[in-house]
């Protein structure tokens, strides 16, 4: 094999070869929020992302407290099935034990469409025996196939909530990401919620450089958005308060990640009147 031959390894549980010299980007997140499923590839993209927009780092730990303080919301507001798309790789603080700690019977699902994503999914996240919870490898461009096949879970005519963190900005059309969060929030029930996040554009002028490096690095592309685009795609939906900010605005917690600077995510959570 030549020396720039791409690397390949394989995983445990019969998964496919995978290139280990090209960033990943459940592996990079991974790595951002201190988890070990990562190769170097990974950690060096992860490094010249943050060394182009510092507030990267500050990102990471931001956004997964977001994702604990709003689970926790929905479950008091009496929400018990989650629809979670785009999951990565598992680590503590995913939707299900923060979920289930509240309410054990809560029902949760997770997509992917990264075959290490699931495998890690599949042997290391467990239910408590009062709830449930199931993969799907899906992509969400097929929002009909989720929804479908969540449903052998989940039952859509009572209340669920879609979780979708650092998932949109992998959907570089944005026609098709509008049309997927209106596909997905059309097939669940009145009084569901959806709870989003997405990298912004207009706030910190260096994520601009971050998104043009991870598109060099990267196969998955990403985009970026304003607010107003964000805020487009929550169109018909009611913005639970604070609405639409920057992921530590939103609703803070004593304790929660202290940022050196605003930053540049947005987060909500929104009903289905």
């Amino acid at each position: 094999m030549a020396d720039d031959a791409p690397k390949r390894i394989r995983y445990p549980l019969g998964l496919p070869l995978i290139d280990v010299r090209t960033a990943n980007t459940a592996r990079t997140w991974n790595y951002m929020i201190g988890g070990k499923d990562n190769f170097e590839a990974d950690r060096e993209a992860a490094r010249r992302l943050m060394a182009a927009a510092p507030i990267i780092a500050a990102a990471a730990p931001a956004s997964r407290a977001f994702l604990r303080r709003t689970v926790q919301y929905l479950v008091t507001a009496g929400i018990h099935q989650f629809l979670d798309i785009g999951t990565g790789l598992p680590t503590a603080g995913s939707t299900h034990e923060i979920a289930q700690a509240i309410a054990p019977h809560c029902r949760v699902v997770y997509v992917d469409n990264d075959p290490v994503v699931l495998a890690h999914a599949r042997a290391l996240l467990t239910s408590v025996p009062e709830g449930v919870i199931s993969y799907l490898d899906a992509d969400a461009r097929e929002p009909e196939k989720i929804l479908a096949d969540a449903g052998t879970t989940i039952d859509f005519g009572e209340p669920t909530a879609i979780v979708m963190v650092d998932l949109l900005n992998f959907i570089d059309d944005d026609d098709m990401a509008g049309a997927i969060v209106s596909a997905l929030t059309a097939g669940i029930a009145s009084g569901s919620y959806l709870a989003i996040t997405h990298p912004a554009s207009d706030l910190d002028p260096a994520l601009l450089e971050a998104e043009r490096l991870w598109n060099l690095l990267a196969t998955q592309r990403v985009r970026l958005r304003t607010r107003a685009q964000v805020a487009a795609m929550l169109a018909g939906l009611e913005l639970v308060e604070p609405g639409l900010v920057t992921v530590p605005e939103w609703r803070p917690e004593e304790g929660d990640p202290v940022a050196p600077a605003p930053i540049p995510l947005y987060g909500a959570v929104a009903r289905k009147p």
